[in-house]
């Protein structure tokens, strides 16, 4: 199938509205941390409900999303395409069915083997905190159940290329937990705060349970009207289901290999100072945003083209050119904003309640660190969609294995060195000898400074997201057999050092004034110099930016000169 303008037109609105939805579901993802951090803070609980959190999207990722777009997505895709509507139904109920016996088999061993799963991953953690961990486990395993199955409904609609409702359906799952939050802080204020934060994050939980049914229940009624010829089964010996469960075997042990990732960086975290598991958690919820608002939004809108377009690689090679500039010219900002502007974002965003300078401080420094890596990361998820779309899942897998491998071991290398460093007053400091591959003593883990191991996790992801990206981007060429496949950072780097330098300068000069006032001063006035020197790049989403800004601005005189008339 060629590329036409109508087809890429689809694509284009596709990411729009897959735009808009995460935009939609990653603000109010940002409320609900916002609301962890004033509740529950970045201490002990903290630790626990950011720990309770990690160890359930097992399921998530090894069933969700990923492995369904790698699997599912491409081949029903296909038959909507050719028309035929009944085998798509029986295809999607099929799949259905299987997947809600797996994903409750999977809740019903999450609940039992809770304890034993805390003892395995963070075996260090103190038992007052281990037991709250394993309280909030065994609530979070059901509502991540739901998740699951709502990534089934995201699946089929994105097929019929319907995207906003899918991606704007986890608001509903994170402003559950923001209303539990509240509705808990109101009812236990005047309590001891160690003890309110416990409950807090107690009532959270079932807030992760509730809002994860209603995730996936708000889709149901578009998904039947949709799919009229949908019929729930177990039958795994339709051809059509088999060809699900090839692809579903790899796309599960990619998919498996980045919950051992997930893991990894929890048990690692666990052998850190108190605060580590959450601080982490902090920054990687910023540092996905753009991967969600810009890389997701454009891989999971064009997976279904190029899963279509896949008789045609010229067609394809473009669409996953166009991606990867598009990616690229707003996640190379987002990179250089968090690493210069960082304590402005974080501060504003979390530092309030529970949640202190210091503790800003080592949430900048990790979230500076993985953005070393933002654009690596974020690429890769559109070429990983290209190996799929060519019918590849095995090789993004290995490659899942090289990445885990190497950021394992270079976060090891690192991270006991880090901890030998904490934020005291703003400033980061020394405390005791240097530690080189020796964890610190249980009383220097437990002592209360906010210190800084975590960075030395971050560097190890970054260094292990681009050599994933090389590889990535080599396999596509072979697959493709195109000679080159480019980013567009090259092409921007003028544009990012102004903007970084610019940055720096901000940060420093704005000190002063509050943070909720300084910080969006300074992404506007940054982002405003990166746009208006990257016009002239060639990266066409460059200049979609500068005329979207030019349009903005003769909005607003126009709207002043109205204004002023009037008066």
């Amino acid at each position: 199938m060629a590329d036409t303008p109508n087809s890429t037109r689809s694509s284009g609105k596709g990411a729009i509205l897959v735009g808009a939805g995460i935009f939609l579901s990653r603000v109010s993802g940002i409320g609900r941390e916002v609301a962890v951090a004033a509740f529950i803070g970045a201490g002990r609980v903290g630790d626990a409900y950011r720990a309770a959190l990690t160890i359930p999207r097992l399921l998530q990722n090894l069933l969700g999303e990923g492995v369904l777009s790698a699997s599912f997505i491409p081949i029903y895709s296909q038959l909507v395409e050719q028309g035929r509507r009944k085998d798509a139904g029986r295809l999607a109920g099929a799949v259905f069915g299987l997947l809600a016996v797996i994903t409750g088999l999977f809740v019903l061993a999450g609940w039992v083997l809770a304890k034993p799963l805390v003892s395995l991953l963070l075996w260090r953690l103190s038992d007052d905190t281990a037991d709250l961990t394993v309280e909030l486990v065994r609530v979070m395993f059901a509502g991540i159940g739901f998740i699951v199955l709502a990534a089934w409904a995201l699946g089929v609609l994105n097929a019929h290329r319907r995207f906003f409702l899918s991606y704007a359906a986890p608001v509903i799952w994170n402003v559950a937990q923001v209303a539990f939050m509240v509705g808990a802080w109101l009812v236990w204020h005047d309590v001891d705060p160690a003890t309110r934060a416990s409950d807090i994050a107690r009532m959270a939980a079932w807030g992760v349970v509730l809002g994860g049914a209603l995730q996936f229940l708000v889709q149901v009624p578009l998904v039947l009207r949709l799919v009229p010829t949908l019929r729930l089964s177990l039958n795994w010996r339709r051809p059509d289901v088999g060809v699900v469960l090839n692809r579903f075997g790899p796309a599960l042990i990619g998919r498996g290999v980045v919950q051992v990732s997930a893991y990894v960086d929890l048990i690692l975290a666990g052998l850190l100072a108190g605060g580590a598991i959450a601080a982490l958690g902090f920054a990687q919820v910023i540092y996905f945003l753009p991967i969600s608002l810009f890389a997701m939004s454009v891989a999971a809108s064009d997976l279904p083209e190029m899963a279509r377009e896949q008789g045609d690689p010229e067609a394809l090679v473009r669409r996953l050119q166009t991606g990867l500039d598009r990616i690229g010219f707003y996640v190379l900002f987002s990179a250089v904003a968090f690493i210069t502007l960082g304590g402005l974002i974080v501060g504003a965003l979390l530092e309030r309640g529970q949640f202190n300078g210091d503790q800003t401080v080592q949430v900048w420094w990790i979230l500076a660190a993985y953005s070393l890596g933002l654009v690596a990361s974020a690429s890769s998820r559109l070429l990983q969609n290209a190996c799929f779309a060519a019918g590849d899942a095995k090789g993004p897998a290995r490659v899942a294995v090289v990445r885990v491998a190497l950021a394992a071991a270079v976060g090891v290398v690192l991270m006991f060195s880090f901890d030998s460093y904490a934020v005291i007053n703003g400033s980061v400091e020394r405390l005791g000898d240097f530690k080189v591959l020796s964890p610190l003593s249980d009383a220097e883990r437990a002592d209360g400074a906010v210190r800084l191991g975590a960075v030395g996790l971050a560097l190890g992801s970054t260094v292990a997201a681009w050599l994933e990206y090389g590889i990535l981007r080599h396999r596509v060429r072979f697959l493709l057999r195109r000679r080159t496949v480019r980013g567009p950072t090259g092409r921007l780097a003028v544009a990012a050092l102004s903007a970084a330098v610019l940055g720096g300068v901000l940060a420093w000069g704005l000190e002063p004034l509050p943070l909720l006032v300084s910080a969006p001063v300074a992404l506007l006035v940054t982002g405003g110099i990166y746009v208006v020197l990257g016009r002239g790049s060639g990266v066409a989403a460059a200049e979609e930016a500068a005329n979207l800004m030019e349009r903005a601005l003769a909005q607003i005189t126009k709207a002043a000169r109205s204004k002023n008339r009037g008066e």
